[in-house]
């Protein structure tokens, strides 16, 4: 558990130091900071210290380091399109065992990031289990699917925000809940409905988080349970094979 700890505040670090490096080589400061948010969470690299802690964790399954893809070849056939990217996979005797995806939001703009999340999340995940079904993956298993979000914890990502409903009421979980509510809401029901088979949810303050700080806001939305579900699967798989 402690390893765990330590690999993910490491990761956490990797985080913010990246992003400050993406944000400064754009040259943003002050006003441009939304701007600058978006440049980094769309730099593609500030994530990477979690794929190596979770790349480690995989090969320590026994899984060959050959049939672990995190920098190349991570497309994967789609439904309702020709590919989609993901960012890691376990693809291993012409069979895919594990995709996953990492992301990541900074404020200040909050509400539309996670509003195309969400819609991301649920969109890439019927894509997926519909080309499942429809033979894309050849002699594939059913495949382990993880979805893990970094959120920057901030005064405005967790106070409450009001909801509109002109119509019609929103569910009552949605009432009053904060950014990093509605983060858990959404990973929390993503594995629930079966879309994911593990979810986690971390946020981080931006000084603190370059130390390696961070949290774990939803118990069951934890990285050891997060590591635990996905360990599991490879290990039996490694044991059937």
């Amino acid at each position: 558990m402690n390893d765990l700890h330590q690999g993910v505040a490491k990761a956490v670090r990797h985080f913010w130091k990246t992003r400050g490096l993406q944000s400064k080589r754009q040259g943003v400061s002050g006003d441009d900071r939304d701007r600058g948010a978006r440049t980094a969470v769309t730099g593609g690299k500030q994530m990477d210290g979690f794929v190596s802690l979770i790349r480690d964790i995989i090969l320590d399954t026994g899984i060959e380091p050959t049939s672990i893809f995190f920098t190349r070849q991570l497309e994967l056939p789609g439904y309702y399109r020709p590919e989609k990217k993901w960012d890691l996979l376990v693809v291993e005797n012409n069979m895919l065992l594990v995709a996953m995806e990492f992301k990541s939001q900074v404020g200040p703009s909050f509400g539309n990031n996670h509003n195309n999340r969400t819609e991301e999340a649920i969109g890439n995940a019927q894509d997926i289990w519909t080309a499942f079904r429809e033979g894309a993956f050849s002699a594939s298993q059913r495949p382990w699917l993880g979805y893990l979000v970094l959120l920057e914890e901030t005064e405005k990502s967790t106070s409450p925000v009001s909801v509109r409903e002109p119509h019609f009421p929103v569910l009552p979980e949605f009432l009053d809940a904060s950014y990093a509510q509605r983060y858990a809401i959404l990973l929390d029901k993503l594995v629930r409905e079966r879309m994911y088979d593990s979810a986690c949810f971390l946020t981080s303050k931006r000084i603190p988080g370059k130390r390696g700080q961070y949290s774990e806001p939803t118990a069951n939305l934890n990285f050891q349970q997060f590591i635990a579900s996905l360990v599991g699967r490879l290990t039996a798989y490694r044991r059937i094979g």
